[in-house]
């Protein structure tokens, strides 16, 4: 059963009718996040390593309100418009998740809102 919608003004709104996250009393379910700059709406400038640091920080954001964190997370799944980013996107996410990484998926996709070239959605502990 849904408890919490999660809502935060440090990562972006929605930019369509979900929640941020919606969390139960033990877990959280993040929705996918781009990367977008939380007090513009604007796609972040750069390449895939700018967008995945970005995505990464809009994540933490979002579980931080959930009373969760990066450590805390089980699951990622990561969708990337473009396969052959798998590489740059690793060492950034390595970054977040050094030692004692979540289970992941990764998949590629035909096209990501706004024109985004990562997108990342989580699943991580409360408490």
């Amino acid at each position: 059963m849904k408890k919490i919608i999660v809502q935060t003004d440090k990562a972006p709104k929605a930019i369509g009718p979900y929640s941020q996250a919606v969390a139960t009393e033990t877990m959280v379910y993040t929705a996918g996040q781009i990367a977008l700059i939380p007090a513009t709406g604007d796609l972040i400038e750069g390449g895939v390593e700018e967008q995945t640091r970005q995505v990464l920080t809009n994540l933490t954001a979002v579980l931080d309100a959930a009373g969760s964190n990066m450590s805390k997370v089980v699951k990622t799944t990561v969708f990337l418009k473009d396969m052959s980013d798998f590489p740059k996107v690793n060492a950034v996410y390595a970054e977040f998740f050094g030692e004692n990484p979540p289970a992941r998926s990764t998949v590629a996709v035909a096209g990501l809102p706004k024109g985004a070239f990562v997108e990342i959605e989580a699943v991580a502990i409360i408490g």
